[in-house]
């Protein structure tokens, strides 16, 4: 028996990585009769069969945690890649993202990619918005090399979620940090002005013992159903909920509520005006869902 870390997963086949090498795997029935689907990133126990050197997964480890979207275990936290120009940057998907990321309770860290292709106020704009937020953002350049060590520190240890949109940068900035991998990088489309995709299933990259990246798909847009109410939505903005207790009402949704402390300390600058206008937006698109 072998312990490993499965890493890729195609067809009811796993590829699961371990000290003596990838092994491809069946799950054992008992999975599907308990209604267990194996993850990418499970911690498992595998059985190899002399005959074809093919395994069977006898056990899956329990879970640290597990994402919804990419279906991933054991992820750690999540760095969400905008690039600041060729796609400029997208705080509407930006802020989509960090909904999902606060949702699966991820330590989330903002990559602000091709920072060589901007001066330097728009970066300057977007630190003060995200900081007011809470958030610590890394600023990168695969043609400078500027961040690139601190981004592989981060990476360090972890399994991380490397999300963002097409075009942004995410395999620029993973062949950079390691130059092994040699991932297939994609043009900007200049019809669109968005990235084409690349990255054609979610699969685990090693990047060092113990040290994995996520590189999922490119999104363009992102549901966010998986929200139950209107009210649940000021949770997965941070500086958003900090106020929220000190609403005159407490089940406020800060839009048209009277003695709204979150409006107040819009008005004040204490909370951006362009995530406090992304928020009505999620949150009007949520009373849609629910609506039907």
């Amino acid at each position: 028996m072998l312990e490993g870390i499965i890493i890729k997963g195609i067809g009811g086949f796993y590829y699961v990585e371990t000290e003596k090498g990838i092994y491809e795997c069946r799950a054992r029935g008992l999975f599907r009769e308990e209604k267990i689907i194996p993850l990418i990133g499970d911690r498992v126990l595998i059985r190899i069969s002399e005959e074809d050197n093919t395994g069977y997964i006898e056990k899956i480890y329990n879970r640290k945690s597990q994402l919804t979207r990419p279906p991933v275990a054991n992820v750690t936290q999540a760095i969400i890649v905008m690039s600041i120009k060729n796609p400029d940057i997208n705080f509407w998907l930006l802020d989509r993202f960090l909904v999902m990321a606060e949702y699966e309770n991820l330590n989330v860290e903002i990559c602000i990619n091709k920072i060589d292709l901007d001066d330097k106020e728009e970066i300057s704009l977007i630190e003060n918005i995200y900081s007011k937020a809470g958030y610590s953002i890394i600023k990168t350049s695969t043609k400078t090399n500027e961040g690139i060590l601190e981004l592989k520190a981060l990476l360090k240890d972890n399994i991380t979620v490397f999300a963002g949109p097409s075009g942004v940068g995410k395999s620029s900035l993973l062949n950079k940090i390691d130059t092994k991998l040699k991932l297939a990088t994609g043009e900007v489309s200049k019809k669109t002005t968005r990235g084409k995709h690349t990255t054609r299933h979610v699969e685990l990259i090693e990047l060092d013992s113990d040290s994995y990246v996520l590189d999922t798909p490119g999104f363009s847009s992102l549901s966010l159903d998986f929200i139950k109410s209107d009210v649940e939505l000021a949770k997965y903005f941070k500086e958003i909920y900090k106020y929220s207790d000190k609403c005159k009402f407490i089940s406020c949704l800060h839009h048209k509520e009277p003695g709204c402390e979150v409006k107040r300390q819009v008005d004040e600058g204490n909370i951006s005006n362009t995530r406090y206008e992304n928020y009505l937006y999620f949150l009007n698109e949520i009373k849609n869902i629910r609506r039907y």
